[in-house]
């Protein structure tokens, strides 16, 4: 059964962009990263501010609070470890209560004074992420802790093989890996605001986005829906174009936020980890995940969570005057990302009817709780 389906999966065209394509804009990434570095004047590295400027030393809030969505494994689970060792009180955000838990108990047994809190959310759910945000403002509210957030982090992603309709009617994976966090930004954004010391959104997006050449901002495309018309999910795509939405996402939001007097001390960041050696890949066939995952090694170009974690660390601990930059390869690099990106009528586009559907969302949630109470 597992031979068949392995060879099942070989036969798909997705595959085999995941396989060249994700390879090829990978190496590209790289390359152009050399080149900057060896023959670029503009190359610039972004030292990390210090630890203690930025995490648990600020007397007005005492500890900074990070949330982290993602956090049941993987990179995001070693970014909440490495942040909750440098003292930041982490709120880790995740579908399963039974991983938060255990990554929680993890933390805690390796940092005696770890400061760590567990909340479930599904990203793919406004009703979830909602929900989520009035249970946070509800502890915060009863803690020690100053009413606010100095950094969130958009770490979580799927990559699903098969199309999967939420209750609100959008794809699974690009509710997943755009609109939720999208949504829970908007959301969370008046708690970045009140923070009395320079706050952060940093986004991890991935390399895969290069490999989108054109895009047309449209409901059914936003939501996911137009892919269900097609003979065959793209799933290599859909990421793809997950991966693009929230870079653009990034841009745009440091845009918008320039232009806001009260957001002014909030910055917006993309990181990009490269390839880690995760469970993205949980729903490929085992023998072709560990196949790649085999390639990519020989190549020098896969890497362990705790290497991976570098570029999202990066932009963590950049200057607070750092923004509407993408870092990639660690050591405070940044680069540029695709041209597409970099499309400011795209990207207002993409704003305006993401927060349609965002408004529609909220809209139809508290319908849907005040008819419960009722």
């Amino acid at each position: 059964m597992g031979l068949m389906e392995a060879l099942s999966f070989l036969c798909k065209a997705q595959f085999w962009r995941m396989a060249v394509c994700w390879t090829l804009s990978l190496i590209l990434s790289y390359l152009q990263l050399f080149s900057q570095i060896h023959f670029s004047r503009k190359s610039k590295l972004h030292d990390r501010c210090s630890s203690k400027s930025s995490s648990s030393s600020n007397a007005a809030i005492g500890k900074s609070i990070c949330i982290i969505t993602g956090a049941t494994s993987g990179l995001g689970a070693a970014v909440s470890y490495a942040l909750a060792k440098e003292g930041y009180c982490v709120i880790l955000a995740g579908r399963s209560l039974h991983s938060l838990s255990k990554v929680v108990s993890e933390i805690k047994e390796q940092i005696d004074d770890a400061c760590v809190k567990a909340f479930q959310v599904d990203l793919s759910s406004c009703k979830s992420i909602l929900s989520f945000k009035h249970s946070l403002q509800q502890w915060l509210l009863d803690s020690d802790l100053h009413c606010s957030v100095q950094l969130l982090i958009n770490n979580a992603g799927i990559l699903a093989t098969s199309y999967r309709i939420t209750t609100e009617q959008c794809d699974q994976m690009v509710s997943t890996n755009y609109i939720g966090p999208f949504c829970l930004t908007k959301l969370l954004l008046p708690l970045l605001e009140l923070s009395p010391i320079p706050s952060r959104i940093v986004n991890v997006t991935s390399f895969t986005h290069r490999n989108v050449s054109s895009m047309e901002v449209t409901r059914e495309t936003i939501s996911g829906q137009w892919f269900s018309k097609l003979s065959s999910y793209p799933f290599a795509h859909v990421y793809e174009y997950s991966k693009l939405c929230l870079l653009l996402f990034t841009y745009e939001l440091h845009r918008q936020v320039g232009l806001a007097e009260k957001s002014h001390s909030v910055s917006v960041i993309a990181a990009d980890p490269g390839v880690v050696k995760t469970n993205i890949m949980r729903e490929i066939p085992s023998s072709l995940s560990w196949l790649a995952f085999f390639v990519l090694k020989l190549l020098g170009l896969l890497q362990s969570p705790d290497v991976g974690i570098s570029s999202v660390l990066d932009a963590v601990h950049a200057p607070p005057e750092t923004s509407g930059v993408y870092f990639f390869g660690g050591n405070g690099r940044t680069l540029r990302s695709s041209r597409l990106s970099y499309n400011s009528k795209l990207a207002k586009d993409l704003w305006d009817a993401s927060s349609q559907i965002f408004l529609e969302r909220q809209l139809t949630s508290q319908d849907t709780t005040d008819q419960r109470q009722y």
